[in-house]
């Protein structure tokens, strides 16, 4: 016989943990599955010196909040390893790790939900892992020569993986800037090529620009009030690091101290990499998102006549001369190439039509148009924080107290 329980997690992560502690709180019997162990996506898919861009003050999950010294500091790998671990550890979920979820199916009322530890029954099921499944490396990437090592953002640990020469990133978001700022202190030569990621400043006016942005309001702002929500979702997440305590990352710096910048990598022939003569607008297009977030930020000062200190603008350090075409591969001294250019998804196991057209789940904050299915962690589920730390905290209990009627009225 199949075990059978009122409502089963699929993924381990803080989402499923998260929602995990609201239902135990509304003693709601379940169970979560996950291929891994508590933290694997922080503590193995981290290159060494990663930090998170959020500060500690807005890290929690349900019941549990950043208790350290530093709340305006920023959380390394490790200590967000930590932090997932230790509120697994706090409530002591009903977690079976290293279990591999292979279908999940609707039959009448009634959820099949086969795993590598034998099949169950539910009610209920929350798919909790995510859409970051399976690392992107384009097929052009078969095209360097064999004397070019090619890695994924998430294989990434440190300079010292990386054959010695130069090292080229493909994509500009934030895990692209942070990398190629990693090995540019590391003394590397880094090549870049630059997507249309926009940049935000880390400080202004006197404050962390995450502290006004949350005066603001921006962080509770529902996705439903924004007139497109699927171009929302589309967007890319704005460049900055935590790094040291947090700073800008300006690329035009960089490119002073040496680091070379490009246009988007669009193919390789005869020895070349090619590039897209898009470097200088979307510079400028990430300067100009930055100013507008202090745009912004200028005119709440105004507004609510709140006092703070008066910042020079910014003035651009540099301009590329003129957009590189190409570059011999050999003669550039590139051993390596880095792809930051993000994930796939992979819902192969789910044998439900529970996506629209673009990927995205269907339904409202998380509750699926199919009855008794849901979604947590995703980008913009409900606000710019459903995939962080910052929002999933409302997002678990929001989708607990559906879960909880819905199992009120069934029985």
């Amino acid at each position: 016989m199949k075990k059978h329980y009122p409502v089963i997690i699929v993924g381990g992560g803080q989402a499923g943990l998260a929602i995990s502690y609201c239902l135990k709180e509304k003693d709601i019997d379940h169970i979560i599955f996950d291929k891994g162990q508590v933290g694997d996506s922080w503590r193995l898919h981290r290159w060494d010196n990663f930090t998170l861009v959020t500060p500690n003050w807005q890290c929690e999950l349900p019941g549990y909040k950043y208790s350290g010294d530093n709340p305006k500091g920023f959380m390394n790998r490790d200590q967000t390893y930590e932090f997932v671990k230790g509120y697994a550890d706090m409530f002591n979920p009903p977690l079976e790790n290293g279990v591999t979820v292979t279908s999940v199916d609707k039959v009448g009322d009634i959820y099949e939900v086969q795993t590598s530890m034998g099949d169950f029954t539910s009610q209920e099921v929350v798919i909790a892992s995510g859409a970051f499944h399976n690392p992107l490396i384009p097929p052009v990437a078969h095209k360097l020569p064999n004397t070019v090592k090619n890695v994924h953002s998430s294989e990434y640990k440190n300079a010292s993986q990386l054959p010695e020469g130069g090292v080229m990133i493909v994509g500009s978001g934030q895990s692209g800037c942070q990398i190629a700022e990693d090995l540019h202190l590391e003394g590397r030569k880094v090549h870049l090529c630059v997507g249309n990621a926009p940049k935000s400043p880390r400080n202004y006016r006197g404050r962390d620009v995450v502290e006004w942005l949350d005066q603001m309001g921006y962080y509770e702002k529902s996705i439903d009030t924004f007139p497109d929500p699927v171009a929302v979702r589309r967007k890319i997440n704005h460049y900055v690091t935590g790094r040291d305590g947090g700073r800008e990352i300006d690329l035009r710096a960089f490119a002073l101290e040496g680091m070379k910048l490009y246009g988007l990598f669009n193919d390789v022939k005869d020895g070349e990499i090619h590039f897209g003569n898009n470097l200088k607008e979307d510079l400028d297009k990430a300067d100009a998102a930055a100013q507008s977030i202090k745009d912004r930020i200028d005119e709440f000062i105004a507004t609510n006549k709140i006092e703070a200190p008066i910042e020079e603008p910014y003035v651009a350090p540099w301009e590329p001369e003129s957009d590189i075409s190409s570059i011999d591969i050999a003669e550039s001294g590139i051993t390596s190439v880095i792809w930051c250019i993000g994930f796939t998804p992979n819902f192969k196991w789910l044998k439900l039509d529970a996506f629209d057209q673009t990927g995205y789940p269907r339904g409202h904050r998380g509750v699926s148009d199919i009855e008794g299915l849901y979604f947590l962690g995703f980008p913009w589920m409900h606000t710019w924080g459903s995939g962080r730390f910052s929002g999933i905290t409302q997002d678990a209990w929001y989708l607990s107290e559906q879960i909880a009627e819905r199992l009120l009225i069934e029985q």
